[in-house]
């Protein structure tokens, strides 16, 4: 059975009551347009948010600071806390009365976490600004999902929100065809982090993997930071699965999940593993030995082939290395440049204000990106109903002496 989605009603009716409160003006103000970016920046994922930043700013210098004929500035906000190591409904919360009450601000960047994301987009667009994201991909937030999604994120009616990377309905159908049809796997365990990403890409999986055939094993892990979860891999074991698919984000006690697997099930040459792309670009994760043999899924280009396929978007990695001194840490960090541009892209067709930024994104000529022109090599463009991407591309990778090395693209039936 599937398990239901609990969306943090009480966050997402907290601050949509403060943004009442709080209004905001149409109108930027003051010389410059302000993009504000949100992601964690504590916490696992703080390397991810500081390369996804720096390639948000480098992509803002490379234009010139301008985009058309307005000047863009840049605000990062955090929306985790030092306490928790991830993001966080309050500071999430928080930070969209923050986004809403910076006048100068037109868009958001972010967030990288979609249970943020429903938190932020229902007052955002209750204030008319624009939000794309280079990281959510719960389907929720633009297609039917839960009940009531995804309506219940646009209280006046109207879409606010994009993204720039295909929803987990397309990577959870792309590991499940790959476990049963290329894998041999009849009997999988999956798991979910019981957050919004975690069991939006294992319902997904499951939906997939019962479709051809296969036998699922359902349970969630515990996520509390150093707690132990064998007991749960020893009914997975005694349930005959023979592979494991981790659906979650790794800042959610992945590291203690991954050796407790190990522990039980033997490493990934006995019973091997799968991920999303929410143990992507995790340094801590590449470093274990356990993670040898993980195979991932990444639901567009990975850093890896936007290098191998040349071009601007190659050149545009040479340029973050020269002047950050290292490659960016994570294959989204590109996609937050991607987000960045398709922004850029609306305050030039825009007459300056929130709305008019608005609208340049749901309202105007469509919003696309060639493959040359996008930091991510992959070009696409915005479906205006619903704000995602109307080109899906897959990659499959696998863990390799530490690193995440591209395998193949991976056909979606």
């Amino acid at each position: 059975m599937i398990k239901s989605i609990k969306i943090g009603a009480l966050a997402v009716a907290g601050a949509l009551a403060l943004a009442a409160c709080s209004g905001g003006s149409d109108s930027a103000g003051g010389d410059a347009l302000v993009v504000g970016t949100d992601l964690p920046v504590q916490g696992a994922s703080a390397d991810a948010s500081k390369s996804t930043n720096e390639v948000v700013a480098l992509v803002l210098e490379q234009a010139g600071g301008k985009a058309g004929d307005y000047t863009v500035e840049i605000k990062e906000y955090d929306d985790s806390t030092a306490a928790k190591g991830a993001w966080d409904d309050a500071a999430c919360a928080k930070n969209a009365q923050d986004h809403v009450a910076n006048t100068a601000e037109v868009a958001v960047m972010g967030t990288y976490n979609s249970g943020c994301a429903k938190i932020i987009i229902p007052v955002l667009n209750q204030a008319g600004m624009l939000m794309v994201s280079h990281a959510n991909t719960y389907p929720g937030l633009t297609i039917e999902w839960d009940k009531g999604e995804p309506g219940l994120y646009y209280p006046s009616g109207a879409r606010n929100y994009a993204r720039v990377i295909a929803h987990d309905g397309f990577q959870g159908t792309a590991a499940a065809q790959f476990l049963f049809n290329e894998q041999g796997v009849k009997t999988l365990a999956v798991l979910d982090d019981t957050q919004a990403y975690g069991i939006g890409i294992s319902d997904a999986v499951q939906i997939e993997f019962e479709k051809l055939g296969g036998t699922v094993l359902r349970y969630s892990w515990d996520i509390k930071a150093g707690a132990i979860n064998t007991s749960t891999f020893e009914k997975i074991k005694a349930g005959g699965a023979t592979a494991v698919y981790y659906g979650g984000i790794f800042d959610n006690n992945g590291v203690q999940l991954v050796k407790d697997k190990t522990a039980v099930m033997g490493d990934n040459t006995v019973t091997l593993a799968m991920s999303p792309d929410g143990f992507s670009g995790y340094q801590t994760l590449r470093e274990m030995p356990e993670a040898e043999g993980l195979w991932m899924t990444f639901a567009g280009k990975s850093l890896d082939g936007i290098k191998k396929g040349g071009g601007a978007p190659a050149k545009f990695v040479e340029d973050y290395i020269a002047k950050y001194g290292y490659e960016p840490n994570s294959s989204y960090a590109m996609y937050g440049g991607v987000a960045m541009q398709v922004i850029m892209k609306a305050i030039a067709a825009s007459d300056g204000t929130r709305q008019g930024v608005l609208d340049a994104v749901f309202a105007g000529e469509q919003i696309c990106l060639t493959a040359e022109e996008s930091v991510s090599g992959m070009g696409f463009c915005l479906n205006q109903e619903s704000g995602d991407v109307d080109t899906v591309t897959m990659t499959l990778q696998q863990m390799t002496a530490g690193v995440e090395t591209d395998i193949k693209t991976l056909d979606i039936k």
